[in-house]
């Protein structure tokens, strides 16, 4: 058995059953429902994050730097999109309705993910001469290969640059080392693939669009004002959210490299497909909550029997164009951000100078610090599904375990540690030892910094094929983790805290576009750190882990100065909270 799948299983037995439990002895029915639609959700996006960077570099033969732009302007959107499903579903759906139209639009989107086409394929032009080049297998177990006159012969970097081909007989039409700049490659993608590709992502980021901002307030919904169970139910469906994630990454990857791209795609598909079946299903459990506001505008006519809600819908689907015209450049997203982030500045320093007294105007700059802290974090974490998964298939000894497998160490570590933290949190609020946000912010950057830097200090210990001990990236992904228990619980709690009430929704859509904002540099970070591939392979493995390797120690530093910067800062501006309640529950919040 897979050791990670064994892995898995401990730990969720060992977590699963006094959780489940709760859900059914102390919470209400509905919470049972919610807990499996997210799970299942949360499946299917971290299942198809799980092996995006590899179906990009291996069957698009994206190059590095390509691919992890392509991936950062997709996480980008995904993050970005929530806002506008956000404010249909308070003004007209209702969030049930909403979190039901945006799962159907998950669901063909990751079915529509399987659809992969043709692998592309590459040529090598040398002096007029075309060589087809042969890739076969998956992630770890793929081949490269260059035909010649008929036969494949592997190939590697030569002294100085370029290729050297190997096993070339003497009256072979190709010489045996290719200098740099002596030969060309060219590309060719299948169409109907690379259109299912995009049409995909797009229905996707519709679809989290409308699920992801509601789902969660249902949850807060089904508990009365002042329930004091309603933190604890919180804690329990965020442990469905990781727990999906996990397994995901574990059953998603397994299948992608050892079946096929169509196979752990589709299985993202049928998770999300379960999740919508359960939501469904269990809409009598949610007692009526998340109902329109006003259904009978809902019913309204707009156009012959065309009333709003199915306007709405059709808006919804319509939508989809301008998102797949807008994924494929990431100019076009780095644009649209940037003036959304210059906008939303000028409108904070226009609403500190003029509308805040100087209790607000601090609270408010205390709140900029986090968002920007946020920022930074996100930027270095989110290398989880860019870098650090090429950094696992290259340049890692895997042992026995797929690279898109060891995704599910922040998930697991989660599920291990999170009791720990919500136990360490309660323990010093009793004793009136809590730290301040800006001192946890700055803690959660240190860690996220030293994973990397960890990493890089062990980078004598890879073997002769340039592969890193395993050990050395689960503790970079334990790091990460008790980096993202520090910051993450805290954030989304001290915007709702700090800002100021007339503008809280604003505040919660520029934490979002923070979010969104540390999507898009990561993968413009992750393409920088890329080496040169060919047939999705890398040409010589002590330069990719060399690449890395300078990557890691520029991000870790990155992190553990910001961090430090952030520690000391909040002695000098702690103060600025007036008194905001700095209630946190310690678990992965979905930002």
């Amino acid at each position: 058995m897979n050791l990670i799948v064994l892995i898995g299983i401990v730990i969720t037995l060992a977590t699963g059953i006094p959780v489940l439990m709760q859900l059914l002895k102390n919470h209400p029915r509905g919470l049972i429902i919610l807990f499996f639609a997210e799970m299942w959700e949360r499946f299917s996006y971290y299942g198809m994050r799980g092996i995006l960077i590899f179906y990009l570099t291996q069957h698009l033969l994206f190059d590095d730097k390509t691919a992890g732009a392509q991936y950062g302007s997709y996480t980008s959107l995904v993050y970005l999109l929530p806002l506008i499903g956000g404010l249909l579903a308070d003004r007209y759906l209702g969030t049930r309705k909403a979190v039901a139209f945006g799962a159907l639009l998950l669901v063909a989107g990751h079915m529509t993910m399987a659809v992969e086409g043709q692998p592309a394929t590459q040529t090598l032009t040398y002096a007029g001469q075309a060589y087809e080049v042969s890739a076969t297998g998956r992630m770890d177990g793929r081949e490269v290969r260059l035909i010649v006159d008929g036969t494949p012969h592997a190939f590697g970097p030569a002294e100085g640059g370029g290729l050297k081909i190997e096993g070339l007989a003497t009256s072979a039409t190709l010489p045996t080392v290719l200098p740099k700049g002596s030969y060309t490659m060219a590309t060719t993608v299948d169409p109907v693939g690379k259109t299912a590709f995009y049409l995909a992502i797009s229905l996707i980021i519709m679809g989290v669009g409308f699920l992801k901002p509601n789902i969660s307030a249902i949850v807060g919904q089904l508990y009365p004002q002042g329930d004091p169970r309603r933190d604890a139910g919180f804690t329990l469906y965020y442990y469905g959210i990781n727990l999906g994630a996990f397994w995901a990454s574990v059953l998603c990857g397994l299948l992608g490299e050892t079946v096929g791209w169509w196979a752990g795609f589709g299985l993202a598909g049928v998770g999300m497909l379960a999740g919508f079946v359960v939501f469904v299903l269990g809409k009598k459990h949610l007692l009526g909550k998340g109902e329109p506001p006003q259904p009978e505008v809902l019913t309204r006519k707009v156009a012959g029997p065309l009333n709003v809600e199915w306007l709405i819908y059709g808006l919804g689907v319509l939508g989809v164009l301008p998102i797949w015209l807008l994924v494929q450049s990431n100019q076009l997203v780095g644009w649209a951000l940037g003036i959304s982030t210059v906008a939303a500045l000028a409108f904070i320093v226009y609403f500190l100078a003029d509308k805040c007294d100087k209790i607000e105007r601090e609270r408010m700059l205390l709140a900029m610090v986090l968002i920007f802290g946020s920022v930074v974090f996100f930027t270095l974490f989110e290398q989880a599904g860019t870098s650090l998964n090429l950094f696992a298939d290259r340049n890692v000894d895997l042992q026995g375990i797929s690279a898109a497998q060891t995704q599910s160490f922040n998930a697991g570590f989660i599920l291990i540690f999170a009791p720990i933290f919500a136990a360490l949190w309660a323990w010093l609020a009793s004793r009136n030892l809590d730290l301040d946000p800006v001192m946890k912010f700055g803690l959660g950057l240190l860690q996220v910094g030293l994973g990397f830097l960890v990493v890089f200090w062990a980078r004598d210990l890879a073997d002769d094929q340039y592969r890193m001990p395993l050990i050395m990236l689960a503790l970079l992904y334990m790091l990460h983790t008790t980096g993202e228990l520090f910051l993450s619980p805290v954030g989304l709690s001290q915007i709702t805290k700090l800002s100021v009430a007339s503008i809280v929704s604003f505040m919660m859509a520029v934490w979002f576009l923070a979010s969104s904002i540390a999507q898009y540099v990561g993968g413009i970070i992750a393409g920088a750190m890329g080496t040169e591939t060919v047939g999705g392979q890398v040409l010589d493995s002590a330069a990719a882990l060399a690449t890395s390797m300078d990557g890691f120690n520029k991000l870790g530093w990155a992190g553990v100065i910001c961090g430090v910067a952030f520690m000391a800062l909040s002695f000098a501006i702690k103060h600025w909270a007036h008194g905001a309640n700095d209630t946190t529950v310690a678990v992965k919040t979905e930002v």
